[in-house]
């Protein structure tokens, strides 16, 4: 529900109307018009009579949200969102940033290694695995924190904000101190308890699409980060299960244009998840930049044959170097 007020609406009155409203239990937020003052409310609208609040004679009007997504929706929030990761980089509104770096962190040396080549490549974040989440028990479930102490390291040595899985709310409290942007991985997207415990921390939060979940409950995701007030949200399209099985994942890279479309929030697509196979990530990485993405998050291992996760899907620096160098050819042709 979003409340237009009347140009001559009393900052006192609508300050008034916006406690009462709050006393409701409604999450409020501030949306910018061209001539007139609104207000969004998320919630439980069926507490309130919209004809009620009409009556006002500061209210202009009350327009009823049909999406089920509230803080996610461009009706709540007109312009885009943009993300400031760590005072280094930005992305949404025109700003684009990749990610880059190894699935899973296996040791200082490979770490360091990778940040390096990414970052001279012109990555703005190192990506990397300290948590695995694994359909196997018996395969590589990551260094822990262990391998958060690395990238800590190579964060220091290069500058690069790093992104780092989150898998439960057990380490939740050393992830708001020491990760820049945490990742809720698409097996999580739907732990609701743990996406609103994140979204307590005030820390940038990129979300993936669940394995088969729609746009709709993705948004709907969101908002349970952006319910708390305090954390931003990047979405991440990383490929959907379908019955194709020649990847390993159906990359929706119309997800994009329509993600944009209902939603302020910056989009970064995963060609590497979302395909499975290294010579894919290529082609469908520019596909996503000229369907309009804000960024991309790019799996790149110095040595993917030896990889202890995802070597096939895995890229080798030199070839995320010339990546880069395409990427601003095509971004440059759609400006």
């Amino acid at each position: 529900m979003i409340i237009v007020f009347t140009e001559e609406a009393r900052e006192a009155q609508v300050e008034n109307l916006k406690r009462n409203m709050e006393s409701l239990g409604f999450v409020l937020s501030e949306i910018a018009g061209q001539s007139k003052r609104m207000v969004g409310l998320a919630g439980d609208t069926s507490v309130v009579d919209r004809e009620s609040l009409e009556r006002y004679d500061f209210v202009d009007r009350v327009i009823k949200v049909s999406e089920p997504y509230k803080l996610s929706g461009r009706n709540f929030h007109p312009q885009d969102t943009v993300v400031d990761i760590a005072g280094s980089a930005k992305i949404g509104g025109g700003q684009f940033a990749v990610a880059a770096g190894p699935c899973s962190i296996e040791s200082e040396q490979q770490i360091l290694s990778v940040a390096r080549d990414v970052k001279r490549s012109g990555a703005a974040m190192l990506r990397g695995g300290a948590f695995k989440p694994r359909s196997s028990p018996y395969s590589f479930q990551g260094l822990g924190l262990d391998g958060l102490e690395l990238m800590k390291i190579a964060r220091e040595k290069t500058g690069l904000p790093i992104v780092t899985e989150i898998m439960s709310v057990e380490y939740l409290d050393v992830f708001e101190r020491e990760v820049d942007v945490i990742q809720v991985g698409a097996r999580n997207m739907q732990n609701f308890t743990l996406l609103k415990e994140v979204g307590q921390t005030g820390k940038p939060v990129l979300l993936k699409r669940g394995l088969s979940s729609t746009i709709e409950e993705l948004l709907m995701a969101a908002d349970y980060i952006l319910v708390s007030g305090k954390s931003q949200v990047i979405l991440c399209e990383r490929g959907i299960r379908t019955f194709e099985t020649a990847t390993r994942n159906t990359l929706d890279v119309s997800a994009v244009p329509v993600l944009k479309k209902k939603s302020h929030l910056p989009v970064m697509v995963d060609p590497s998840h979302g395909t499975g196979y290294w010579h894919l990530v290529y082609p469908m990485a520019l596909a996503s930049v000229a369907a309009g993405c804000d960024g991309l998050i790019i799996e790149v291992h110095n040595q993917p044959e030896a990889a202890l996760c995802d070597g096939q899907q895995s890229i080798t620096p030199v070839f995320f170097d010339k990546l880069m160098d395409s990427i601003e050819k095509v971004r440059a042709a759609i400006a």
